[in-house]
Parts: C-alpha cells; structure tokens; sequence
C-alpha cells in the first residue's frame, strides 16, 4: 500500500502554489483533532500558524489558520479576555492526539453552551483570508462587524467544512472575561420536565448563559459582575426552588460531552428546536439510549451501539444529526442529506469555489 507524503505549506502563497498545481483530490486537515479519513493526498494548515495581531482595547485578534486554541487562550488571558463561543475540544471524545487549531474551529463554526448567549463562531467572525481550489487567494471581511458589501463569504465558509476552500486567516471579535460565574443544578430524570425548567430559566431576565441537562440534573449557568451574578442566581432560585449553587466548573465536561468519552460506543449529535429536544430525548432513551441535553434543549447527544442509525431510531422532523464518532455504515452517512434545493445550491457553490474537486468530500 503506497504512503502518500504529507503536503505541509508554510505560508499561504506555498499553498496557493500547491493548489494551482493539484492533479488529484487533497484530504485537508489541521492538527487532526477531528479528522475523519478520507480520499486524497494529505494536506496539513498546521505550520501556517501564528497570531498576527491582537488589539485588547477594539475587542480584536487576526491568527493564522494553523495557530493552536491554547495559544489564543493563553493570550487572551493575558488581558482578562476570551473566545466567548467556548470552543469544544473533541480529544477526548474521539480520542486523537494533536492541538486543536483555530481554522479548524472556523471551518467547523464550532460554539459550546455559551452559544444561547453569544451565538456561534460565525457570530464572531469579522473576516478571513483562504485559498480556494484554483490557487486564489482571497479576503473577505475586516476587523469590525459591520464590514461586508456583498456576498459574506467569511461566514459562508464558517461551517464549510473545507468545502470551499482552505482558510489560512481568520480575524475573531473577543470578548472579556466575567467577573464571577456561578452555577445552578436542579435534581431531574424526565428530560421533557428537564426541558421546561430550562425553558423557564432561559425565558427570565436573568440572562442564563448556559443551560444542559446531563441525564439527572438540570445545570444552569449565570455570569457577569459579582453583584449582578449574585442577584440574578438569587432570582433564578426563587423562581426554581429546588434549584442549589453547586461548587465547581462543570461545564467543559457539558461541552466536550465527556460522559460518552470512555464509552465504547457511537457518539451522535443532533441539532433540533429546543421544544423537540425533550421529547427526542425520551424517545431515545424508552429504547435504552444514552442521552445528554444543551443549548437549552436544542443540542442533544446520544451514545448508541455500534452501527446503529439514529436517524432511522428518531423519523423524520427531529433536526439533524451528525455521527461524531464510529464508523458510519452504507446507510448511515456521516452527515445527514441536504434537501434537493439545498444541495443543488451547494453544489453550485462548490463548483464556484472548487471547480476541480480538490475538496470534495469522499
């Protein structure tokens, strides 16, 4: 069986060069963090690394695509600031190895619990630079949010996936740190009771900025200026009594879904209205599904036997869901299909940007 040799550019023109002069499909990746194999020769963004400028006072940070999450963090740090999106680390949940990279948050749109509050990475977004498949070289976007005249090509390619193109820079609003945060747990097993205290809490002026349910408890999460925090929890506990101030941080545990980490299981991830979420959830686990709630209700995990179709276990109108981790099966793709208007629009797109295949998905 032949190794096929990594193709590592360095900057983005030796990698616009390399795309001009692609004769077959490229399997795209950063540091691999969630990387599924595919068809191609392999190209990595991991040494186009490196934050090329941070601005404290405008909110601002331009980094390459390859630059590690932990840099940014520990930089942001620095001045009391942060991604405000809570990008998930899928290490342990998919057990690679590697640094998670921030184009491969932007190509992804990754967003954790905070997501009820801030939104998602593409919220975020000011601008990119990327190189699509014919070796152009494009930028789209500034460094304030009000910038873009056109086509939003820097949040088109938020989520793409590397479907579009090869995203080399990104320029991110951040956001400061809070004062305090402190977090609720409510004791509860029925997820469509569990959705409706979420509900309650979500729809109170006591700005929530994080809401999940972890198959027995209702956690909810309050931040800001220590004051406002503890007049707000303080609500929050009158409207639900039965809900306690508990110690800790149990949110990158929400986040990174770490209940499912050592299972030996497929993982699923499903999108859906918040007022589904419950009811999804009961419907998975009457059938001995494993599940856990965020977003309010409108993210809901599941960990299933291996190649069952979860698709197939919820029907029709129950939002979309992604196999994240296991092997998908011939009926079981990895990402569930677009409607026919949607996929003809996309294909369209795709070919704009990728007129070769160079990014198509195996």
């Amino acid at each position: 069986m032949t190794t096929l040799t990594m193709l590592s550019p360095s900057n983005e023109n030796e990698l616009a060069e390399i795309l001009r002069g692609a004769t077959g499909r490229l399997a795209i990746r950063g540091s691999a963090t969630r990387h599924y194999p595919q068809e191609g020769t392999p190209l990595t963004t991991h040494a186009i690394s490196g934050v090329q400028l941070y601005e404290p006072g405008a909110l601002t940070l331009v980094a390459r695509a390859g630059t590690p999450i932990t840099e940014i963090d520990a930089l942001l740090a620095q001045n009391n600031q942060r991604l405000p999106f809570e990008p998930m680390d899928h290490r342990p949940l998919l057990h690679t190895t590697g640094e998670p990279t921030i184009g491969g948050m932007i190509g992804l749109n990754h967003c954790g619990p905070r997501r009820l509050q801030v939104g998602s990475a593409r919220d975020l977004l000011l601008g990119l630079r990327l190189v699509d498949g014919t070796g152009r070289i494009i930028k789209n976007g500034g460094r304030v949010m009000k910038n873009v005249t056109g086509y939003d090509l820097a949040r088109l390619n938020c989520g793409a996936r590397g479907g579009l193109g090869i995203i080399t820079e990104v320029c991110l609003k951040v956001l400061p740190m809070p004062e305090a945060t402190t977090t609720l747990a409510l004791p509860e097993t029925d997820p469509e009771q569990a959705v409706r205290t979420m509900a309650a809490a979500l729809g109170s002026p006591y700005e929530v900025t994080g809401a999940a349910w972890d198959g027995a408890t209702v956690l909810l999460r309050v931040e800001g200026f220590a004051q406002s925090v503890h007049y707000r929890t303080s609500r929050l506990a009158h409207l639900l009594p039965s809900a306690v101030s508990i110690e800790g941080n149990p949110w990158p545990a929400i986040r990174d879904c770490l209940r499912f980490a050592d299972q030996k299981t497929d993982v699923w991830r499903v999108s859906l209205r918040a007022s589904q979420g419950g009811l999804a959830a009961r419907r998975l686990r009457d059938k001995g599904i494993d599940v856990q709630l965020d977003w309010g209700g409108a993210l809901l995990w599941a960990s299933t036997t291996s190649g069952t179709d979860l698709r197939m276990l919820l029907g029709r109108g129950y939002g979309h869901a992604t196999l994240l981790r296991g092997k998908p099966g011939p009926t079981t793709p990895e990402l569930e299909p677009q409607s026919a208007p949607v996929a003809m629009l996309s294909e369209q797109l795709r070919r704009s940007f990728d007129p070769r295949d160079l990014f198509r998905r195996s």
